[in-house]
């Protein structure tokens, strides 16, 4: 008997099925989401036999201990190392240094499985050849079959298992071809489970599209235990590794590398990098003390305001929200004499680092109000804090941290600012 096709429609943004197509997304709300697949009826997902019952009280976590890379960036943002059958997703643009973190990573681990769908191994090895890597611990597989791949992976019994990518890997079963929405999701069930069984932890690399969100359909992120995004800018050194979900430790932690010839080199103390060739008596120079996970970093903020040849004044961002920083212009004009109605304004965050948190707003004001007056901050102040409507300064969290930081590194702070109007006294 003929094997009939089946038809569904699975959204790309949450992952949910439907029976038949609609312009939106009933699940998410999202449009033009639905995506036509076709499958027989051969292919059934992959379910246990029995479910596991315990009391709560009885359950042992002995075997759930973490395993320490020695990379000391990448184990502070997994909370302290990597944990017996998780499963790691890491995201990041083409190029940003996704496969050569995760191939130091897999050269401090005794025994790993390299599972390479997209680069052959000759590709690997120059890689490892160049950040003069000579493990003997790492084994690599060059294909995307997983079935093969879970018998080697179980004839091995490796202590960490990394694919390259989610979205190249395959099951034989299912007629779609990699990359597509179900292998996607299939694909990753099928890993989930390969870790759950065996407690090796597994890490995924991820493609990401043009917003910057990992490639799949939703459901991928809510299977794996850990969401990781390497962010940085091409024509910088500094790569920041961001933890979006974590089950077993906080989600906003945050690692600081330094991109190199020789690899990816952890940053213990990043205030130096960013700081380390900042100007003297510059006017429009500030420094800012911000958050990157829990760490306070201390960053140098440039502003440069100059008159405007049109009627409609320019605003320019590198680092920060231009959305905001409009915001933050128009109460500099409304709480101060200073009008920037006719100014030209430009701001750089040094070292390529995206600040996204409110409480550089008043290094914002600082670096904008300097420039315009054409008078430099002392070398030695530093600002932190969030500006309102009204022109007054809040207060934001971690402040006694913020001040130990740059104490630490020779700053202080002007006495209390209560408005942005008391910059100017």
């Amino acid at each position: 008997m003929a094997k009939k096709n089946k038809t569904i429609f699975i959204c790309s943004s949450c992952g949910n099925e439907f029976s038949a197509w609609s312009g939106k997304c009933d699940a998410c709300g999202e449009w033009n989401s639905l995506k036509e697949m076709s499958f027989t009826d051969s292919h059934q997902n992959i379910a246990p036999d029995s479910i596991e019952k315990s009391n709560l009280s009885d359950i042992k976590v002995g075997n759930f201990g973490r395993e320490k890379t020695g990379i000391s960036e990448f184990d502070r943002v997994l909370g302290g190392g990597i944990v017996r059958g998780s499963i790691i997703l890491l995201g990041g643009e083409p190029g940003i240094g996704k496969s050569t973190l995760i191939l130091e990573v897999a050269d401090k681990i005794k025994n790993c499985l390299y599972l390479s769908a997209e680069e052959s191994l000759e590709q690997i090895k120059l890689r490892a050849d160049r950040l003069g890597l000579k493990s003997k611990n790492i084994t690599l597989y060059s294909g995307g079959d997983l079935n093969a791949f879970e018998r080697e992976v179980k004839k091995n019994k490796p202590e960490l298992i990394i694919v390259d990518s989610i979205q190249t890997v395959f099951l034989n079963d299912l007629p779609s071809t990699p990359g597509s929405l179900v292998q996607v999701r299939e694909c990753g069930i099928f890993l989930q489970r390969l870790a759950k069984t065996t407690k090796i932890p597994v890490i995924l690399i991820g493609h990401v599209t043009k917003e910057g969100s990992i490639a799949g359909p939703r459901i991928l992120e809510h299977l794996v235990d850990v969401v990781l995004y390497l962010e940085g800018e091409r024509f910088h050194d500094a790569r920041i590794l961001r933890g979006i979900k974590n089950r077993f430790g906080a989600t906003n932690e945050a690692g600081i590398f330094s991109m190199s010839e020789s690899g990816m080199i952890p940053i213990e103390n990043p205030s130096e990098l960013f700081l380390a060739e900042r100007p003297d008596k510059s006017p429009g120079s500030v420094v800012a003390v911000t958050l990157e996970g829990t760490r306070p970093i201390l960053v140098e903020i440039q502003a440069l305001t100059i008159t405007t040849n049109f009627g409609y004044p320019k605003r320019t961002s590198s680092g920060f929200d231009l959305n905001r920083l409009n915001l933050l212009a128009a109460v500099i004009s409304k709480s101060t004499k200073i009008n920037l109605s006719n100014q030209d304004i430009y701001i750089n965050v040094i070292g390529g680092l995206k600040l996204r948190e409110p409480a550089v707003d008043l290094a914002i004001c600082a670096a904008i109000i300097s420039s315009y007056l054409n008078k430099p901050i002392p070398k030695d102040l530093c600002f932190f804090g969030e500006v309102g409507l009204m022109g007054e300064i809040r207060p934001v969290p971690k402040a006694v941290d913020r001040k130990k930081e740059a104490e630490k590194l020779g700053y202080k702070f002007l006495p209390k600012l209560v408005k942005i109007n008391d910059l100017l006294s």
